[in-house]
């Protein structure tokens, strides 16, 4: 653990990560000052002059320069001038995840991935639930891991749901138990367009795990495989267990005759049917069995996992069914904010759609989803900043294009061209920042409207 007390540490980001990373230094004895480039909304300035910590606004003055180390939000780049101040000047730089890890008195299950991991944070939390164990659920989920870490204990798990902005600055984050679901481009803009550069990030998960504890992947990536096996056969790294929905695997689980097999101590054990989870679409096969794999590092018995697998609805805004509308099925897939969180939103369904893409463009290669989009999607309505490049790329793919100034409209137009029996999808594959506050607020809007018609 670091010792913060007494100390003058910065923070960067007044979002939930830096209040709560603030709160936490102030409580441990520390000197925060917490500085933001915008505007600090005010419930939060109020939280600070509650606690006495003292804090700048619309600019990284002066004090902001002069901490020991800088804590940074997961929405302050590794670029921005004072990330960058601190590093050339040999002083330390930590996201809030690795801050609040000093803290933690649990086993960490910590998740990531280009996509799935908010509900496999989730799947996990309702398998432990099932299972009567004590836990938190905190991380990029929504509830900065600062705010609960004082919670932690032995007894309980610590289930963190993390992004590549949160492993960006990590030092000893130690997960007793890491997951690496996926990784495809998301964020390059981030990463200046360097894939490497963010799959480096997501990989890092395992930088400082060492024997006893477990590294549980999806060997069908190619990037996470290989990381994979760069680990195998080293000293003193983390026991390697794999999911696949295309092969059998030696550790870890896989699929045969329509059934989820687990094969753990060189003993398989058949949990249950693909076709008893209750979420549909590959990818919630996998994240399922990614889940049950967590479960069992955590010796969660099999009966409770097949509970949790059968009886997990999924979580808002990712493939959430809003209504069914004169026949037409309506789907919020509002967190669905990069290609290919679309492309296995779309490869979940198998029925005509209309769909509705854009947002705020972070270097996405739409025609990724061409195929997909050709023998599925009739209408493409796209709105937002993107909404000329998705043209440019996906103009041709399916037989009507349209367009629309907001998410009413956007909607109003999906529900013209909508016929019986087919679905309305909302999967943006962009993030939602020049129209709404997040994607929650996209996808609110989204039902909204829905419920409106």
């Amino acid at each position: 653990m670091r010792e913060v007390k007494n100390r003058h540490i910065v923070v960067a980001g007044a979002a939930r990560s830096g209040i709560a990373a603030a709160l936490l230094l102030k409580k441990k004895g520390a000197s925060p000052f917490v500085t933001d480039n915008g505007s600090i909304p005010e419930p939060a300035k109020q939280a600070f002059k509650e606690n006495q910590i003292p804090f700048e606004e619309k600019q990284h003055g002066k004090n902001a320069l002069n901490g020991e180390f800088l804590i940074v939000s997961p929405g302050v780049p590794t670029n921005t001038p004072i990330v960058q101040h601190y590093l050339q000047s040999g002083r330390g730089v930590y996201s809030e995840v690795e801050f609040a890890s000093w803290f933690c008195r649990s086993p960490i299950f910590a998740v990531t991935g280009s996509n799935g991991k908010t509900t496999v944070a989730n799947w996990m939390a309702h398998t432990w639930k099932t299972a009567g164990r004590e836990y938190i659920l905190s991380g990029n989920i929504g509830t900065a891991f600062s705010e609960k870490v004082s919670s932690t204990k032995p007894e309980a798990d610590a289930l963190l749901e993390v992004s590549s902005f949160q492993l960006d600055h990590i030092d000893r984050f130690q997960p007793y138990v890491s997951i690496i679901l996926n990784i495809t481009p998301d964020h390059l803009d981030r990463y200046d367009h360097d894939f490497d550069r963010y799959a480096a990030s997501k990989l890092s998960i395992t930088s400082n795990q060492k024997t006893g504890s477990t590294f549980i992947y999806n060997g069908d990536d190619p990037v996470v495989a290989r990381h994979a096996k760069s680990l195998s056969g080293k000293n003193d790294v983390p026991d390697l267990w794999e999911f696949s929905s295309s092969r059998e695997v030696e550790k870890g689980a896989f699929i045969r005759n329509g059934n989820i097999i687990l094969k753990l101590n060189n003993e398989e054990e058949q949990l249950m049917q693909i076709g008893e989870i209750h979420l549909q679409g590959r990818h919630n096969l996998q994240n399922g069995m990614a889940t049950a794999l967590a479960a069992r590092a955590s010796e969660i018995k099999n009966d409770l996992i097949r509970e949790s697998l059968r009886s997990f609805e999924g979580v808002a805004h990712r493939l959430e069914a809003v209504r069914t509308y004169k026949g037409v099925r309506y789907i919020n897939d509002s967190k669905a904010t990069n290609v290919n969180a679309v492309w296995f939103a779309l490869d979940s369904f198998h029925m005509p759609m209309v769909l509705i893409l854009g947002g705020r463009d972070k270097g996405n290669d739409y025609t990724l989803l061409a195929d997909q989009i050709r023998s599925k999607v009739h209408t493409i309505v796209a709105i937002g900043e993107a909404a000329d490049r998705i043209k440019e790329q996906l103009g041709d793919t399916a037989p009507h294009f349209r367009t629309a100034g907001s998410m009413k409209d956007a909607v109003k137009e999906a529900r013209k061209a909508a016929k019986r029996g087919e679905i309305v999808l909302l999967s943006p594959a962009c993030s939602s920042f020049d129209m709404f506050e997040n994607y929650e607020g996209r996808g609110n809007q989204f039902k909204q409207a829905v419920l409106d018609l």
